[in-house]
C-alpha cells in the first residue's frame, strides 16, 4: 500500500490548525462578550451611584465596592483578551505556513510525476528505437 502524499498530510494537518484558530476566535469572542456584560453592570452601578433618589443613599458604599470589584474583573477579561487575540494571531501564522507548505509539497509532487512521465516517455522511445530486427543486421 502507497503511503499517503506529504501535501495531503500537510492538508490534514492545516484543516486542524484552522481549527484551533477558530477556537481561539471562539474564546475571544467569549471574552468580549463577558467585557461588554460586566460594562453594562458598570454603567447600572455607576448610575445607581450618582443618582438623586433616595433609594440608592444607604447603598452608595456597596454599589462602590461592586463597582471596583467589576473594574477588577473588566481588567482580567482584558489581559485574557489580549491573550486570545496573540494566540489567534499565533495560530492563524501557523495556518498560513502550513498552507506554503502545502502548496511546495504539491509543486514537487507535481514536478516529480513529470519527470516520471518524461523518463516513461524515453524509454518508450529508446526501447521503439531498438527493435529486435536491428540485432539481425548486426551480426
Amino acid at each position: 500500500m502507497a503511503s499517503e502524499p506529504k501535501s495531503k498530510k500537510l492538508a490534514r494537518l492545516v484543516a486542524l490548525q484552522r481549527h484551533l484558530e477558530k477556537l481561539a476566535e471562539n474564546d475571544l469572542a467569549a471574552a468580549v462578550r463577558q467585557r461588554q456584560e460586566i460594562g453594562a453592570s458598570m454603567d447600572t452601578v455607576m448610575d445607581a451611584i450618582t443618582s438623586l433618589g433616595e433609594l440608592h443613599r444607604p447603598f452608595a458604599r456597596n454599589y462602590a465596592e461592586r463597582f471596583s470589584r467589576l473594574m477588577t474583573k473588566d481588567q482580567q477579561l482584558a489581559g485574557m483578551q489580549r491573550v486570545h487575540e496573540a494566540k489567534i494571531l499565533k495560530e492563524r501564522t501557523k495556518g498560513d505556513r502550513l498552507e506554503d507548505r502545502v502548496r511546495e509539497a504539491r509543486a514537487d509532487e507535481d514536478r516529480v510525476k513529470e519527470d516520471e512521465a518524461v523518463l516513461d516517455l524515453l524509454d518508450m522511445t529508446m526501447a521503439s528505437a531498438t527493435p529486435a530486427s536491428s540485432k539481425l543486421r548486426s551480426s
